[in-house]
């Protein structure tokens, strides 16, 4: 394993959606205490993608201060990408960095699925994941830098019972990443895609406590 402990982001600025708790908590932690800006997007809504709250943010903005980082929040939707990225211009006046974390479920078989249930799955994660790179991709060309992490699944790679919505999403970012990272190249643009398997608000209800109990979200981070 690579050596990443002296991995400094002094001067970059990085956005990270749903970054209120489990993985996008992580990723902006361990980011702010390397040097990096941060930008804490959290709409605060539950894990089926009702409600929200900007209480979620703050505390993780609060965490990253208090460390002697920095860092902002952001409560828009994923939908709304470019308000995110002008969060992150208003504040540091420059996106290096987007972390596409953001992600909700709907579980249910497909004979019972609605198309609501279908449709509200793929905005988040797919149409979110478009919102904020589409903001950002230009000022990555124009900065001749960027580097973007999108977050499938197993679901998206193997299947899972229940989730035909989120698997089909989640492949689909799968796609997306491979294909920006071609057109990005020439523009020092990168695009990798993570597959993780941490203990979340959204693996809580599907995987048992001793399982989740050895799946912490800091064993993914190191890779990002």
């Amino acid at each position: 394993m690579a050596d990443n402990s002296n991995l400094r982001f002094d001067g970059r600025v990085v956005i990270v959606t749903g970054a209120g708790g489990g993985l996008g908590r992580s990723h902006a932690l361990a980011f702010g205490a390397r040097g990096a800006s941060v930008v804490v997007n959290d709409l605060g809504g539950s894990h089926t993608g009702e409600g929200a709250s900007s209480r979620a943010a703050d505390v993780v903005v609060e965490e990253i201060r208090a460390a002697g980082g920095k860092a902002v929040a952001n409560y828009d939707s994923v939908l709304d990408g470019e308000k995110i990225v002008e969060t992150a211009m208003k504040a540091f006046g420059r996106v290096d960095i987007v972390i596409n974390n953001a992600g909700i479920l709907k579980d249910v078989s497909f004979a019972r699925m609605t198309d609501q249930q279908w449709d509200l799955i793929f905005q988040v994660h797919v149409n979110g994941a478009y919102k904020v790179l589409k903001a950002a991709w230009p000022i990555f060309r124009k900065q001749k830098f960027g580097r973007i992490i999108n977050t499938t699944s197993a679901a998206g790679l193997y299947g899972n019972f229940g989730q035909a919505n989120y698997s089909a999403a989640k492949l689909a970012l799968v796609g997306l990443t491979q294909t920006l990272a071609l057109e990005g190249k020439k523009d020092n643009i990168h695009c990798n895609v993570i597959a993780p398997m941490a203990a979340s608000r959204m693996t809580e209800t599907v995987l048992p406590p001793d399982m989740l109990a050895s799946l912490k979200p800091e064993m993914v981070t190191p890779l990002v």
